[in-house]
């Protein structure tokens, strides 16, 4: 009989550090395939009607898949012009993402242009996140394939009014560092777009009905360009649209 309890002891005491190791290492397993996140996204579903009576179909879209460390992210956005039927710009970007800071992540790929012109492809550097104050930052530069070299910083911020309706003020801001005469594009200050929307969140935060104001402006170089093609500088847009999540 003591042997029979020396012998279990014995047993227990060395399968216990490798059933304990299996265990680990399937809670591990089971931990990293559980963040593993995907979705997709319309940040902006919309129509738009201009002060001229332009009407324009946009879109901002995010595709994503990955992990908290690396994501794969697929963004879209556009503008269509409904009585033109063609659009007015169309850009691609595939990027990973990867996070810097607790709040910021770095982003690098490729992006596919299909502006009025020769269409263009450039190489993606950024950084997003949330900044101080609540703000929604997004810094992306850009160096296209001829070497003109541009910025684009778009900001945004929440104003929760009730736990459902939402104030969305927003500005985007392009800069170009060289001249790109072929797609209209001067050096210094490009554009601006800036917003004011109303949203509703109607089915928790996956579908978000909205109303609001949006103003374009293009500047300097950029403008003058603009002019000599008998194309407008300025516009204001009513909006009505709708962000949805997957």
């Amino acid at each position: 009989m003591k042997r029979l309890v020396l012998v279990t002891l014995l047993a227990s005491s060395v399968l216990s550090p490798v059933v304990s190791a299996q265990q680990l290492m399937e809670d591990t397993t089971e931990r990293k395939q559980a963040l593993r996140v995907w979705g997709a996204q319309f940040e902006e579903l919309e129509y738009r009607y201009s002060d001229d009576d332009e009407e324009l179909g946009v879109w901002k879209a995010d595709l994503f898949y990955g992990t908290d460390e690396l994501k794969a992210r697929w963004l879209s956005n556009g503008e269509y012009a409904i009585d033109e039927q063609a659009y007015h710009t169309l850009e691609n970007q595939l990027v990973g993402q990867v996070p810097v800071s607790e709040f910021f992540d770095a982003k690098a790929g490729i992006r596919f242009d299909t502006p009025e012109g020769p269409d263009r492809t450039y190489a993606v550097v950024g950084l997003s996140g949330l900044a101080p104050q609540w703000f929604e930052i997004d810094a992306s530069f850009y160096a296209s394939q001829d070497g003109d070299v541009s910025a684009e910083l778009d900001a945004e911020y929440e104003l929760l009014i009730t736990n459902h309706w939402i104030l969305v003020a927003s500005v985007d801001a392009s800069v170009a560092f060289s001249e790109d005469r072929e797609i209209g594009v001067g050096k210094g200050l490009v554009s601006t777009e800036t917003g004011l929307k109303l949203s509703y969140d109607l089915i928790d935060r996956s579908f978000s009905p909205y109303i609001g104001v949006v103003h374009e402006r293009k500047y300097g170089d950029t403008a003058d360009l603009a002019r000599d093609q008998s194309s407008g500088i300025e516009d204001w847009f009513a909006v009505v649209g709708a962000r949805v999540s997957f």
